[in-house]
Order: structure tokens, then C-alpha cells, then sequence
């Protein structure tokens, strides 16, 4: 991989960039997608944002190589403590992280997304906290990607300031938390190789516990992992 050959997972991510974008990539490590970006004529600026040295120091190297210095501007820092209020920061994306820190990285910068029209987020688990925290700060879901590569899946999901539950219309809302309700509604094989996969993985689990004397009334678990199931179960069926 590198600034003209991204791997599929960043390539889908660099789709949904607007044309002209003032973008600011957090977590950018060798800033491969800025560049990428910027080289197809996508983003105008971009920002590439890292908080370790060895990244930070890999993505501005990255940028000198490809003499993009004037339209890149490579810092250190803490998820959106990158943006400053003058940069004009229209598109975010964050890739190759857990949902929760995803999560955790808008809320905590929540005040530099005053000027962003659009959200492109890449978490490799637990999308759903992002579907939650998407759904509480008045942010609408208007696409969800699922790809497979390299025996691992991943999901992309694309929002703006919108009607949050515009999305959800049509499809149960839990359901749609956990699986995405744009992906449910696409239902592609790798859609369904996903969740055939963890609805195994966690009747697996149910088992250990029914053989460790756990039922539906006395475990927390029991019953979480059980509701998951039946969403998943109902999705995959219809």
C-alpha cells in the first residue's frame, strides 16, 4: 500500500471524501489517505492528524516524499485537538480503530465540528456505539459500506447533520443499531457472512454459560447476548 494504492478498506473510505474537501484524517499513520486524497483531486487541504511520534513522524515524512507540504499539514495530537478554528475542516475521517475510541474522540472534540458537513468513520468493532453517539448528537447516517479484506471485514459508515432517525425508518431501530440500517437494507453476502459468524460466536458462548448453570432470568449476559441473536436472527431471515 501507499499514496497512489490504498488497500481496499482505505480506498472505500477515500470514496465518500466530497470533491473539494478540507479534510482532516485522524489516526492517519503514514497519511496515505490525505495524500491519496489529494493526488486523485478529491480534498483541496487536508490535515493529517496522529498522536504517537513513530506515525507522526512516518505521515510527515510521507508528505515530503510526495511534495504535497503546502496542501497537507502534518501535527501532533490528540484525536481533534489536531483542528484548529481557522483551518475550515469540512470532512473527518477516522479509520482503523475501535467504535468506542471512535466514539470517544467525537465527543470529546465535539467543539471543532462546528464547520464539518460529513463524518466518514471506519471502527473495526463495535459500530454501534458510533450509531448511537451519531443517532444523541444530531447526526444522520447516509451510507454504510461493508467490506471484506484480507479475511477481515469492515464497515464504513458516512454521516452529515440530518434527521437521525431517517435511517431507521422502515427497519426495527435496535436492529438497526447493531447490524447499520442502511447495510441491513443492502443485505449483501458479506453482510450476512458477518453476522452468521458472531450469531454463532455468541450461541457458543449461551452454551458455556447454560453449562456453567447461567439461564435468561439470573445472567446479564445470558440475556444481552440472547436479544442479539433473535435481532440478528430476524434480519437475516426476512
Amino acid at each position: 500500500m501507499n499514496e497512489m494504492n490504498l488497500s481496499k478498506r482505505l480506498e472505500t473510505v477515500a470514496r465518500f471524501i466530497p470533491e473539494r474537501a478540507v479534510m482532516a484524517d485522524i489516526g492517519s499513520d503514514h497519511a496515505y489517505l490525505p495524500c491519496f486524497s489529494i493526488l486523485q483531486g478529491k480534498a483541496r487541504l487536508a490535515i493529517a492528524g496522529e498522536i504517537t511520534s513513530g506515525p507522526y513522524e512516518s505521515a510527515k515524512n510521507q508528505v515530503i516524499k510526495t511534495e504535497l507540504q503546502n496542501v497537507i499539514s502534518v501535527r501532533q495530537g490528540d484525536g481533534l485537538s489536531v483542528i484548529k478554528e481557522d483551518d475550515q475542516v469540512d470532512c473527518i475521517t477516522i479509520a482503523g480503530m475501535g467504535g468506542g475510541l471512535i466514539k470517544k474522540i467525537l465527543e470529546e472534540g465535539s467543539s471543532k465540528l462546528t464547520s464539518v458537513k460529513r463524518l466518514i468513520l471506519q471502527p473495526n468493532i463495535h459500530s454501534i456505539y458510533i450509531r448511537e453517539w451519531l443517532v444523541e448528537n444530531n447526526w444522520e447516517l447516509v451510507d454504510e459500506e461493508i467490506i471484506e479484506e484480507d479475511d477481515k471485514i469492515y464497515e464504513i459508515l458516512v454521516a452529515e447533520k440530518g434527521n437521525t432517525k431517517k435511517p431507521y425508518k422502515g427497519v426495527s431501530f435496535h436492529a438497526g443499531l447493531l447490524l447499520g440500517p442502511i447495510l441491513i437494507t443492502k443485505k449483501t453476502d458479506v453482510f450476512k457472512k458477518k453476522w452468521l459468524h458472531e450469531s454463532n460466536h455468541w450461541k457458543a458462548i449461551i452454551k458455556q454459560l447454560e453449562e456453567s448453570g447461567h439461564t435468561y432470568n439470573n445472567n446479564e449476559k445470558y440475556r444481552d447476548l440472547t436479544e442479539k441473536i433473535k435481532l440478528v436472527e430476524e434480519v437475516l431471515e426476512s
